[in-house]
């Protein structure tokens, strides 16, 4: 991962209906979403929209239906055209690109993963997998050969002359997430990629999304409605409620400290012992003071679950925190054990006394 921002959303409106641009004045003015739909007839789809989307990083957008996120994702590649504002990818804006440059971006840039898998029957899988390739030109048994490498990375050797409908849903996506590799495009966007998939077959494809980011680095858009998957996949979370951003940031940074009511109740049910990290709450040390007194030593990505269960559940144990080896902090069990309460009720417990 780099500091460098591929993808940069500036001041995104969108608005749905006959005379968009009038509308967007009332917006300007304040009207909301359900009184423009009301008194005008028009749909606010994104209020002033604005995220820097890093190089190498999976940001996900989620929401709940009607948030915005589809909305929101297809104006990256142009799908869908802005009411107003502005989309720069590598610093140059999308919005300004001709029919040329567009088909560029839709062809070089950026690869999609749909939620239905946009299979083509008539074609095989290894056929699917390089239709990009395809498309620009390259020669069908180049591509064929390039479809069948990521066929392998993504667990679907031995397939490649099979046609979608004697795959199961999962082994689409599969397919599906190939067809984005083979491509070799920089920037991956999908959409409610893994939604239609059974419960442990979409944990499978979340593992082998993480699993070959790790060696890929690209650097993804991913929509999602479920907040596990977000905080599982995420290294930047933007969360949208009608049509606006309600938070961005770190997602363990969000889980703990949510700055809306609305983030409050969406982390309310999460399983915070097995989202959580030792990184999110352990104490720095203090002018590289490292203790001698600890339990033993854990790691700074260890989950809390992993924390309670080494602990036994003793609260008065300190561990040594390391990364790559190096001490880096502490973690105070008793510490551990108020991260587990939503912040709200945290702080009315801590009134009490």
């Amino acid at each position: 991962m780099s500091d460098k921002v591929q993808v940069s959303i500036r001041n995104l409106y969108k608005i749905f209906g006959t005379n968009p641009q009038e509308a967007l004045r009332y917006v300007l003015g304040g009207m909301s979403k359900a009184d423009l739909l009301k008194q005008h007839g028009h749909v606010l789809g994104l209020k002033d929209i604005n995220v820097d989307i890093k190089e190498g990083e999976i940001t996900v957008i989620m929401g709940l239906s009607g948030s915005g996120k589809s909305t929101l994702i297809r104006h990256l590649n142009r799908l869908i055209e802005p009411t107003s504002g502005e989309v720069f990818v590598d610093g140059d804006n999308v919005l300004d690109y001709g029919e040329d440059k567009l088909r560029e971006l839709r062809r070089q840039v950026m690869s999609m993963v749909f939620q239905k898998f946009a299979l083509l029957p008539h074609r095989t899988v290894a056929e699917n997998a390089g239709t990009t390739l395809g498309v620009r030109g390259v020669a069908k048994m180049d591509y064929l050969k390039e479809a069948d490498k990521w066929l392998d990375r993504v667990g679907l050797r031995g397939f490649g002359n099979h046609y979608p409908h004697q795959l199961s849903g999962g082994m689409q996506q599969r397919v599906g997430i190939a067809r984005a590799l083979t491509s070799n495009s920089p920037i991956m966007l999908m959409d409610e990629a893994f939604s239609a998939l059974d419960p442990l077959i979409r944990t499978d494809m979340q593992d082998l999304l993480l699993e070959l980011q790790k060696e890929l680095h690209k650097t993804i858009v991913f929509i999602t409605h479920d907040l596990d998957e977000a905080l599982k996949l995420a290294d930047h979370l933007v969360i949208l409620k009608d049509g606006f951003v309600v938070q961005q940031g770190e997602p363990q940074h969000i889980l703990l400290h949510p700055n809306d009511p609305y983030i409050e109740d969406f982390v309310s049910d999460i399983n915070r012992a097995r989202v959580l990290r030792v990184r999110s709450i352990m104490a720095p040390l203090t002018k590289g003071l490292v203790p001698t007194d600890t339990h033993g030593e854990i790691n700074i990505d260890d989950t809390l679950e992993s924390m309670i269960a080494k602990s036994g559940g003793d609260t008065s144990y300190t561990y040594l925190v390391t990364r790559d080896g190096n001490p880096v902090g502490t973690l105070d069990m008793s510490s551990l054990v108020l991260a587990l309460v939503p912040r709200v009720a945290s702080e009315e417990g801590a009134r009490q006394y």
